[in-house]
């Protein structure tokens, strides 16, 4: 699932590599040998399929892709960088650096949680799904031309569930060993607690070097690009202003399926503003080549510029089918102004998404109430009797509220201060045991409530400050508090915040990255994306049931479980979504006729087009 601001995923001749060297691999009674994984099984591609339904298999190579970075992964940062790793907790990781390192295999738009050969070819599965032997592609190699082998995918899973990131350590888990049976076979041993997905965790972690970290911290911040294997690698960079990606030219899996059309550009770059009016403006100007919008204002207001009434900037909306992001301000729960949720309840009645949605986003989108929104995860009605079966052991630890209705912010009356709203909200406040003194409200124990919102950029102050007022309305003094990028992860790495605004991606297979995003045990793990510091044993089992569901159907029905309770928890103020992309870019680049289902292609399966880029002066 990776999280965005407004915000963690095979035979020789099946995948068209009969010309190059096979081994005959002894396999153990009762293995099953596949080119592919997937959640259930299930595979769209078949075993010689020669290249994604969505790429252009002969798309040109070249040109310079010029962007920000737009979702993130582990130590990044959105707005600087100082280290060249970003596995780890130390440092803010620069743009781009997964592209250097390539996985045991790799995954499909058109497919909710397919994947297929790259660094492995194939794998081998025992009875029990308890074992995993990936037969590593002996064409495999890192950038310095060094065998990529069993041995270092096999370092490389150990040192993470060690020393990497702790939302990765969290998720290698139940990765009971990974070792090398010989060069060309890396042996995964799971525990009997694996989650479902756990085999596609761990085929899609990056791939280190052994060699090249031995006698080196791999704990440490580094400006020297680690060895990597994949399509790009480091080429010129300043720290907090930008960092380049170059193709390799010679990349070895670069005719493997999963590689072909994608990987078009000869250059990536990425650009750091640490202010979005100078970031767009940098856009305007072509210094950015490719924007993905997400604030509708200049969406519908600041697109008219020289370049667009011209036509050498097109702007497009791209439908999604994907999950949509989820996006709120979450309460730090760990708190104790926040531990009752009536008082978390109360204070999400005081944000008005109708008049926000109309008086400042143009209507463009529609209100957030599910953990699972825009899919079918998403409870609705009653529970069923599937849901009920899951929910029942849980009736004395969850609210009552669970096992009717799931909670759904209430329509205002749209005026920005909905009296009955507002009234509704001191009601649920003085429940709480809370008190007013002439206009000053007090918490339980006598202390004034205030509210601190932590930002890292003001973009989001036109909408925090008429929700801030209606706060102020009910005697909290609500302000917002701006740091810098570096400091903002600083506090929420050790959960000094009141309240925050996060947006996490959504998946249509959740599994393993639940963890990490509602567990208890993430919550009290520095770094960790449960942010809220939800710890709730109903929520922690619902998350079990759903990495160990055996159908999708049963995802389903523990997924919609899941979805009422933390509903019903208040451990947000849920915001805004809408399913689709918006898209502008210089017109100097080409795209395939299809979309993947799953996302909107843009800018990964695109590919620069010189003749565009000559019309638009841009050659």
């Amino acid at each position: 699932m990776t999280t965005t601001r407004r915000s963690l995923l095979a035979g020789g001749a099946a995948l068209g590599l009969a010309g190059l060297p096979r081994f005959a691999l002894a396999q153990a009674p009762g293995e099953t040998e596949t080119y592919g994984l997937s959640s259930f099984g299930d595979l769209k591609y078949p075993a010689d399929f020669k290249h994604f339904g969505y790429v252009n298999p002969n798309a040109p190579k070249g040109g310079t892709l010029a962007i920000q970075i737009k979702s993130t992964l582990g130590n990044q940062n959105f707005d600087t960088f100082n280290t060249l790793h970003v596995y780890v907790m130390k440092g803010d990781g620069a743009a781009g650096m997964p592209s250097t390192f390539d996985s045991l295999m790799a995954g499909s738009g058109d497919e909710p949680d397919a994947l297929y050969g790259l660094a492995a070819r194939s794998v081998r599965i025992s009875p029990d799904r308890l074992t995993y032997r990936f037969l590593i592609h002996p064409a495999a190699r890192f950038h310095d031309g060094s065998k990529l082998t069993a041995k270092d995918a096999a370092y490389s899973l150990n040192v993470l569930k060690e020393k990497g990131h702790p939302t990765l350590r969290l998720l290698l888990t139940e990765m009971a060993s990974a070792e090398a049976e010989s060069d060309n076979i890396l042996r995964v041993q799971f525990s009997e607690r694996r989650s479902r997905d756990l085999h596609l965790v761990v085929a899609g972690m990056p791939i280190f070097s052994a060699t090249y970290w031995q006698g080196r911290d791999f704990e440490a911040s580094t400006l020297q690009a680690p060895l990597g294997s994949g399509p790009y690698k480091v080429g010129r960079f300043e720290p907090g202003r930008f960092i380049e990606l170059e193709r390799v030219a010679d990349y070895w899996a670069k005719d493997l399926p999963v590689n072909v059309g994608v990987n078009n550009f000869d250059r990536i770059r990425y650009e750091y503003f640490r202010d979005r009016t100078v970031a767009f403006e940098a856009f305007k100007n072509g210094t950015l080549t490719f924007n993905e919008e997400y604030t509708s204002r200049i969406w519908a207001t600041g697109y008219d510029f020289p370049a667009v009434r011209d036509g050498k900037v097109v702007k497009e909306t791209i439908e999604n089918d994907a999950p949509s992001p989820i996006q709120g301000w979450y309460f730090n729960t760990r708190r104790d102004a926040f531990k009752d949720p009536r008082i978390r309840e109360a204070i999400g009645l005081a944000f008005d998404f109708e008049w926000t949605n109309k008086t400042i986003m143009f209507g463009a989108y529609e209100r957030l109430t599910s953990y699972f929104e825009n899919s079918d995860l998403k409870a609705t009605g009653q529970p069923s009797p599937e849901e009920l079966a899951l929910l029942e052991p849980f009736r004395d630890k969850v609210p009552a509220s669970v096992f009717g209705e799931p909670y759904t912010p209430p329509v205002s009356d749209g005026s920005g201060q909905d009296r009955n709203l507002l009234r509704r909200a001191d009601e649920l406040l003085r429940q709480a045991g809370c008190k007013r003194e002439g206009g000053v409200l007090r918490l339980p124990g006598g202390a004034p409530f205030t509210i601190e919102f932590l930002d890292f950029q003001p973009s989001l102050q036109p909408h925090t400050q008429p929700f801030q007022a209606n706060l102020k309305r009910l005697g909290i003094n609500a302000t917002s508090r701006i740091v810098d990028a570096a400091q903002y992860q600083a506090r929420m790495d050790s959960y000094d915040f009141d309240m925050t605004s996060r947006a996490l991606s959504g998946s249509p297979t959740p599994g393993d990255s639940l963890r990490v995003v509602y567990g208890s045990a993430a919550g009290q793990a520095p770094g960790s994306y449960n942010v809220a510091g939800i710890a709730s044993p109903a929520v922690d089992a619902l998350v079990e049931v759903i990495g160990s569901a055996k159908t999708r159907q049963e995802l389903t029905t523990a997924c919609r479980a899941l979805d009422r309770v933390l509903r019903a928890g208040h451990y947000w103020v849920p915001m805004w979504y809408k399913p689709s992309n918006w898209i502008a870019a210089w017109d100097q680049f080409s795209r395939p006729d299809t979309k993947p289902r799953f996302g909107s292609g843009a800018p990964a399966t695109w590919w620069y087009d010189a003749e565009k880029a000559k019309r638009i002066g841009r050659g």
